[in-house]
């Protein structure tokens, strides 16, 4: 497949054979990185949750996996979490134990304004074919006869069921179609015209602005300069996204690593979005630990924050939204390395470095993007989330940390979303580190994308927002809820066999 080798594959499953928790009980990935394995605790609550799900449902007179699908069985499943990390999640076992007072809670905050600034899906033809195997099997078995009658191909599942999990699995009003370059053309995740073509389907289908998309540039590359110009031109991108490693997914093939500071070949590129009236650059950062670095070390300097504050500085016109917020140990790395760093420094690779760029370059147009982040830490030791989200906005602000999930790998976002709503700050860690509390769900210091953060670091405009409450997709939305499925609780993507 030219992304893993031969040997991490047959070492990974499909991350759909997972137990459908409503909270992940492992590190899941694409095909970019080798997920984590299970670790200890998150074995110890994928039997805790196992335990409270069946003991609830059977209170209730439900399945354990219908009870999953409730506002109480995820609540259920964070009070699992508590029981398995300590108390960092505002959750009670009323909540999970009450159905009424679950869908209550659930529905008074159904209505917050909800921007996912980074999502996926795979393109048609993609190498990736775990996910149809798996949907032809069923099919020829008979146990879904609707899939029997034909081949199946990725567009049967990914695309629809991006939309499914994005906007009627979660309470996400807006998000942004991402992707991925590659030195192999048919591995790019999504070409920049399919996120616009994409961009253009839901906005079409909902009749208001429900998505917007990147177009992905890459300095160094053949032709890169004209391949701007034509994006901008012919599809009129929300923002611009940058690799600065090259090739992500294929590491071993990437030839056009660059930095965001380089005068020569880069700072021509940020001229033109300038001209074309487009602010906002996103650059992956991070995802490359300790484990990563030791097969391409010669991508390390290209992989850090190293470079942000002088292009920032630079180019003050511009916002710079540094994805993952640069956290290193993500992408087949260690959270206890990261905790454990904490603990003896205070810091964590490299997100504390980014959450001090502001102070030390006095500049204000840096962002960070928390998808992945979020996502593989809380998974793995929430304190640690707790931790980075503090940093964070203690160095940036609080209108300047953007949301963000990497979906669908991990399901649909909703888990996410519900981690960031109940997530604290254990007090002691506050009052050593100054860090604020993130208080309530419904607070102003939940960094959910509000209108602050939109304004700031996308082309969304208050007026957009109005449009989205009574559009077709609210409607698609309201019917589901009266009569849809539910959320599969599923992951997407890959998880290693092995156990820790």
């Amino acid at each position: 497949m030219g992304m893993l080798s031969p040997e991490e594959l047959a070492r990974l499953t499909s991350a759909e054979s997972l137990f459908a928790s409503p909270i992940p009980v492992q590190s899941v990935s694409s095909d970019e990185f080798m997920p984590a394995s299970q670790t200890p605790r998150q074995r110890e609550f994928e039997s805790r949750v196992k335990q409270i799900g069946s003991t609830m449902a059977r209170r209730l007179g439900m399945t354990r996996r219908r009870f999953f699908q409730t506002a109480a069985g995820m609540a259920a499943a964070f009070v699992a979490m508590n029981d398995t990390y300590g108390p960092l999640f505002g959750v009670s076992r009323a909540e999970a134990g009450t159905p009424e007072q679950a869908d209550a809670r659930a529905k008074k905050l159904a209505g917050q304004f909800i921007m996912d600034m980074h999502t996926h899906f795979l393109r048609p033809g993609t190498r990736i074919q775990t996910f149809v195997q798996q949907r032809n099997a069923v099919g020829k078995a008979g146990w879904n006869p609707a899939l029997g009658g034909k081949q199946q191909t990725i567009d049967d599942l990914m695309f629809a069921n991006y939309l499914k999990e994005i906007f009627l699995d979660s309470d996400t009003k807006v998000a942004c179609i991402s992707g991925a370059p590659s030195e192999i053309p048919e591995d790019w995740f999504l070409t920049n015209e399919m996120k616009a073509q994409a961009r253009a389907d839901v906005n079409g289908l909902s009749g208001s602005r429900r998505m917007l998309s990147h177009a992905i540039f890459t300095p160094g590359f053949p032709g890169w300069m004209d391949a701007i110009d034509q994006a901008i031109g012919a599809l009129k991108p929300d923002s611009m996204k940058g690799y600065t490693i090259g090739d992500n997914t294929n590491k071993n093939l990437s030839k056009h690593p660059w930095r965001m500071d380089d005068e020569k070949l880069v700072y021509p590129a940020y001229e033109k979005f300038l001209k074309a009236g487009l602010k906002n650059v996103c650059v992956h950062k991070g995802l490359f630990p300790p484990e990563v670095e030791k097969q391409f070390p010669h991508l390390l300097e290209y992989s850090d924050v190293r470079d942000v504050g002088k292009a920032a500085k630079d180019w003050p016109q511009l916002n710079f939204i540094i994805y993952h917020g640069g956290y290193r140990l993500a992408g087949g790395g260690k959270v206890e390395d990261a905790w454990a760093q904490f603990e003896h420094t205070g810091r964590i690779e490299w997100v504390t470095d980014l959450a001090e760029i502001p102070a030390k370059h006095g500049v204000k147009n840096v962002y960070a993007d928390v998808g992945q982040l979020f996502a593989q830490s809380t998974i793995a030791d929430p304190r640690v989330s707790a931790v980075m989200m503090g940093q964070l906005i203690k160095g940036l602000g609080v209108d300047h940390v953007c949301w963000g999930t990497d979906a669908i790998w991990t399901g649909s976002p909703q888990w996410q979303i519900e981690a960031l709503r109940r997530l604290e700050i254990p007090e002691p860690l506050q009052k050593k580190y100054g860090l604020a509390p993130l208080g309530p769900a419904d607070g102003p210091v939940r960094p959910r994308s509000s209108a602050a953060t939109t304004r700031g670091c996308t082309s969304y405009k208050p007026q957009h927002h109005a449009e989205l409450e009574h559009d077709q997709l609210s409607r698609y939305r309201a019917l589901y809820a009266e009569a849809g499925a539910g959320r599969t609780n599923l992951a997407y993507g890959y998880a290693l066999r092995e156990r820790a």
